[in-house]
């Protein structure tokens, strides 16, 4: 039943920043009529990115001793992420990382490549960790007079990726290390706010309830009106083992509260607003149901959290599994009843099994229950 509303939701953390284009291979310069020269005329002079691909992996094959081979792959690297290959891009890139060599370049291209590929792995938070001491380093020597702007880029593109792979690590402990070490790493941060959200995340993940408190305040007091955080936080908080009900409920409200007094963001479609809105409005009703039907199971009384559900699953319907969860949660509140109303648990609970998500298999076990029970 317990179930995180962080794997059910989908949004984007941090918007990118759009990036600067950075010098390749800054260490390897080309000497004229070499056959790095002929190589970077092809690469340059290619109609298509695959051609450029077949003249750089003709390069490597060819010259596999060459101290330009690191450069090479970077190009690669550039090119399969440019052709959305990022598996290729990743093995190209790599070759790099083990051969001990790096630029600012690659290093934007090759994070790139494990967000296009949703590759969370050892290599990618390594190489987050590492890019502070690049990006520094690369900008003390450049001669660019945009080298100031274009390390910030690079470092919000940086951060922008770390909290893009993060939630990907479904291991608690893993996680927290992640994290500890991007702390570590990027101690000024502008992004500690969301720090404090994906710790917040990771310790719910683990089950460990008490530093999943801890934090969830701390990422509410820095950011005290930001409706996505307290919703997340209210659910949490709701759904933790022991739960902290009052303190969901109250972030749950404010949330709502915040939700109802919201204003359409300028370029903004009206119906990008109504969905978006909705959905705000919709997480807040479904953590205040799922706190009433805690607080009521004992003696029953499910009005509160019924009807609160109940808004929340007609709240949600652009949201299947938001949507399917609310709806599974009506239909317990409503066996919970005195007495318990099966045919509106039946009814709610139908509609979660017609939505194909995670809740589709434990909302027919109960549905089954309640067929049973009349």
């Amino acid at each position: 039943m317990r179930k995180s509303l962080w794997g059910i939701l989908a949004a984007v953390l941090l918007g990118a920043a759009p990036l600067r284009a950075q010098q390749p291979c800054p260490r390897l310069p080309v000497i004229i009529n070499t056959p790095e020269d002929k190589l970077m005329l092809a690469v340059n002079g290619a109609d298509t990115p695959q051609e450029a691909v077949d003249a750089l992996t003709k390069f490597v094959a060819d010259h596999p001793n060459s101290r330009f081979t690191p450069c090479a792959n970077e190009y690669l690297t550039m090119t399969y992420v440019k052709m959305q290959d990022f598996d290729k891009a990743i093995e190209a890139g790599e070759k790099d990382l083990a051969a001990n060599y790096m630029d600012v370049n690659l290093d934007v291209n090759l994070l790139k490549a494990y967000v296009g590929a949703g590759k969370a792995t050892d290599n990618a938070f390594d190489l987050i960790n590492k890019s502070p001491q690049l990006i520094h380093t690369e900008t003390m020597t450049s001669t660019s007079e945009n080298a100031e702007e274009t390390a910030k880029d690079v470092r919000a593109y940086v951060e922008y990726a770390f909290f893009q792979l993060l939630p990907r690590v479904m291991d608690s402990a893993k996680r927290v290390g992640y994290l500890d070490a991007f702390v570590k790493a990027f101690p000024d941060t502008p992004n500690a706010n969301q720090v404090d959200v994906q710790y917040f995340a990771a310790y719910q993940l683990g089950g460990n309830s008490e530093k999943m408190f801890e934090y969830g305040q701390k990422a509410v007091a820095a950011d005290p009106k930001n409706i996505s955080t307290l919703n997340l936080v209210a659910d949490g908080f709701a759904t933790s083992n022991p739960p902290h009900l009052d303190q969901a409920a109250e972030y749950a409200q404010k949330a709502l509260d915040l939700a109802s007094a919201a204003q359409k963001p300028e370029g903004m479609t009206d119906d990008q607003f109504k969905a978006s809105h909705d959905v705000e409005l919709g997480l807040a009703h479904s953590a205040l149901g799922y706190v009433a039907m805690q607080k009521g199971a004992k003696t029953h009384h499910m009005a509160d959290a019924i009807k609160e559900l109940k808004t929340a699953s007609d709240l949600l319907e652009s949201n299947p599994s938001l949507q399917a969860r609310a709806l599974y949660f009506l239909g317990y509140s409503y066996e919970l009843s005195y007495p318990a109303n099966h045919r509106l648990a039946e009814e709610a609970l139908t509609k979660a099994v017609g939505l194909e998500t995670p809740w589709k298999a434990q909302a027919q076990d109960l549905l089954d229950k309640v067929k049973k029970a009349h």
